[in-house]
């Protein structure tokens, strides 16, 4: 069955920096949109940003833009945030998913991801 298996979150100060990696297994990754949202207590699950099945698109949310990269290594099935800057508006349970048909439209819709993992805490302190 498909897996997707998140880890690097923790406990880190305000502007530093985590890598989250994401694994996938049971489905054909490079034919799969990657995206990562996350959910902090009391709110709905918001994207955070996507990447297209071979690299080359891109999209985030605004309010991480310029402080958080995504990428992919089709190879070892991986899709990676890297999250600089950080801030304490960005502590959540942060969410890998994969999207079988990612578009400029979709992207961004919880709807349009057929698998999640199980999320990786990621809390941030002053």
């Amino acid at each position: 069955q498909v897996q997707l298996v998140e880890s690097g979150g923790g406990l880190v100060q305000a502007e530093g920096s985590l890598r989250l990696s994401c694994a996938a297994s049971g489905l054909t990754f490079s034919n799969y949109g990657m995206g990562w949202f996350r959910q902090a207590p009391g709110k709905e699950r918001e994207f955070v940003a996507a990447i297209s099945w071979d690299g080359r698109r891109t999209y985030y949310a605004d309010s991480v833009k310029g402080r958080f990269t995504i990428s992919r290594d089709n190879a070892e099935n991986t899709v990676f945030l890297q999250m600089n800057s950080l801030k304490l508006e960005d502590t959540a349970v942060y969410y890998c998913a994969a999207n079988p048909r990612m578009y400029s439209g979709n992207y961004a819709r919880r709807d349009e991801y057929a698998y999640w993992g199980q999320g990786t805490q990621v809390t941030v302190s002053s």
